[in-house]
């Protein structure tokens, strides 16, 4: 699939933000943890992904209620949605200098066009070794797989296109604002699970 950023700045998705807040002393900690463990850029970057796909949990299938939305939220509480999830990463990236952006999926909400759909959230990032590459943190299970790989692209959903799901192209520099709205006026992950947005806005498109 070919991208289409938001932005052709790549400074634009290092932005320090209230959501993705690697300043923030506890993302700014694990920042150093992860620079002092291994010297590779690559490696480091994989070490942040791994650490937020399996040591974070994801809050639907742990029935974790609590709701988190900044990256120290999700950091202090080990606990978020994919969205929840997506912003930790891109704040450990860009932490890292690794310039990160947010993407979307449509997905079916639990595996039928009956039961709704509703977005999915994860990353791109950018290495000068391969460009941008996308990279999804949510959390394996059975039947969801992903892994760090920069050269063959291993998301978390295999989407059936015929049945509705859609793999949107587009690359932000800030989570979606409707995203960041359901998040906030959910007042639990139960809840939250119904209020996520099913698509896309027309006016969140990129061209």
């Amino acid at each position: 699939m070919k991208l289409i950023l938001e932005s052709p700045n790549l400074e634009d998705f290092l932005e320090n933000t209230a959501i993705i807040n690697y300043q923030e002393a506890s993302i700014a900690k694990k920042v150093q943890e992860i620079r002092d463990a291994i010297p590779s850029l690559e490696a480091q970057a994989r070490l942040a992904f791994d650490f937020t796909r399996d040591q974070i949990r994801h809050s639907f299938d742990k029935c974790d209620l609590l709701v988190t939305v900044s990256a120290s939220e999700v950091l202090a509480a080990e606990t978020g949605i994919c969205f929840a999830k997506a912003h930790l990463l891109a704040a450990l990236f860009r932490g890292l200098a690794i310039p990160t952006g947010f993407c979307y999926q449509r997905v079916m909400r639990q595996g039928t066009p009956e039961s709704g759909f509703a977005l999915h959230g994860l990353n791109a990032a950018y290495f000068s070794s391969v460009g941008w590459v996308r990279l999804d943190p949510r959390g394996n299970r059975d039947g969801v797989l992903s892994t760090f790989n920069l050269r063959k692209e291993q998301l978390a959903y295999q989407l059936n296109l015929s049945l509705g799901e859609r793999d949107y192209p587009y690359v932000y520099r800030s989570p979606l604002s409707s995203v960041l709205h359901a998040m906030d006026e959910s007042h639990d992950t139960s809840e939250l699970f119904y209020r996520r947005p099913e698509q896309i806005d027309e006016t969140e498109v990129l061209v």
